[in-house]
């Protein structure tokens, strides 16, 4: 073992600083602004915000057997070349509502305004603005992060933020300007996984031994989902919402490649709690106990990991689960036939997306397990001044 683990170490070292010159080297590549195509169709370009002033009228009428209230209201545009005017909009009259939702004087709303070909310009009823209620629900979750992590808590939301920029500001604008949107997903992967991590973490050898099993832990599940996305015959095109990006843009935007890429990030993002809680056991275990050697190191580490992957497995299962939950009860009120109902495209594709990122959960129990034994075991072989260069041992994972 100890005639292997030097070479290994190092070669995991000579990734970790490939990654970072990565990180260096293509910050000037990341705020390059792409050139995007013109859109076919100027989604959102005649919305804007209004405020509900008056209930004009307001009844029962009969939808195709549904009974239900409808109205009409004064609105007054609050935005756009129409501020300042007021509008006329019915609610109801047209299409079934939400038990429940009704339009009152003071409502924040977002309205359709055009003109018909005989120049009367008209308005309708879009959707509610959910704004306040988003802004409060962000407010209680940054302060109970605080309130529990103080310091690691800011620090994670400094992460998430700088995700979400990732996220907006680099992948879907080169999506959209034609790139591969797996190479693109690729590279913001290692964006989100050369900063996210130490930006939460620090800089220790806990963190590096986290990111080195999250880049070979991505390679396995990327090659997994290219291959079972093969076998399956899956084109990308099986959601509405892929047709529909199809139909508006004016590239040719790889929808193979955006599955696959989709299923890269959403693997990363299940996979950095068990990575880092994973390396945080091994740790945590060596300065424990540091006589234990490595077999013994692992094995102890397996059997936390074990426990934590099958939960983890059993909450991305029920959260796919939960998110197509109206599609299940779609499904069932029509044919029930199941046998056909999981060869269906877009199905298909969220059981490949399920089960390729459980396979990538169980490749990095063993995996992270044996990298951190090995780092945690060797890195005294390593002179003094590259120990403090890659910083202290880390501070252990909790939940």
């Amino acid at each position: 073992m100890k005639s292997i683990a030097k070479p290994f170490v190092l070669a995991g070292l000579v990734v970790l600083f490939a990654l970072l010159a990565f990180l260096v080297w293509g910050v000037p590549y990341f705020f390059q602004k792409p050139y995007i195509n013109q859109i076919n169709a100027s989604l959102g370009a005649q919305t804007y915000r209004a405020h509900v002033i008056e209930i004009l009228e307001s009844g029962p009428i009969d939808l195709g057997g549904t009974v239900q209230t409808y109205q009409r209201a004064r609105v007054r545009v609050v935005e756009g070349e129409y501020s300042g005017v007021l509008m006329e909009i019915d609610y109801g009259r047209y299409r079934i509502l939400p038990q429940g939702q009704l339009l009152r004087p003071g409502d924040a709303i977002f309205v359709l305004i055009g003109k018909r070909p005989d120049g009367v310009v008209e308005a309708f009823f879009v959707d509610f603005v959910r704004e306040q209620a988003l802004l409060l629900l962000l407010a209680i979750f940054v302060t109970a992060i605080l309130l529990m992590s103080r310091w690691k808590g800011l620090r994670s939301l400094l992460s998430l933020a700088f995700s979400l920029l990732v996220i907006i500001y680099y992948i879907i604008p080169h999506i959209l300007a034609g790139e591969d949107p797996l190479q693109v997903s690729l590279i913001g992967s290692g964006l989100l996984l050369g900063v996210s991590l130490y930006l939460t973490y620090g800089w220790n050898w806990k963190t590096h031994a986290s990111v080195l099993s999250m880049v070979f832990v991505l390679l396995i599940t990327g090659v997994c989902a290219v291959l079972f996305v093969q076998v399956a015959r899956l084109s990308g095109s099986g959601s509405e919402e892929a047709l529909f990006l199809t139909q508006m843009s004016s590239v040719n935007i790889n929808l193979r490649g955006l599955l696959l890429g989709g299923i890269l990030i959403g693997a990363l993002g299940v996979l950095d709690d068990l990575v880092t809680t994973q390396a945080a056991a091994v740790f945590e275990l060596h300065h424990t106990d540091p006589r234990l050697d490595f077999r013994a190191l692992f094995e102890k580490a397996m059997r936390i990991g074990q426990d934590h992957v099958a939960a983890t497995v059993n909450t991305l299962v029920l959260a796919y689960a939960g998110a197509s939950l109206p599609l299940l009860l779609l499904f069932t009120l029509g044919s029930g036939n199941y046998g056909y109902f999981i060869n269906v495209e877009f199905v298909t594709e969220e059981i490949v997306r399920t089960l390729v990122g459980s396979l990538g959960l169980m490749a990095a129990v063993p995996l992270t397990t044996g990298l951190s034994a090995l780092i945690v075991l060797n890195r005294h072989r390593l002179p003094e001044d590259w120990r403090a260069l890659l910083g202290p041992e880390g501070a252990g994972h909790h939940h």
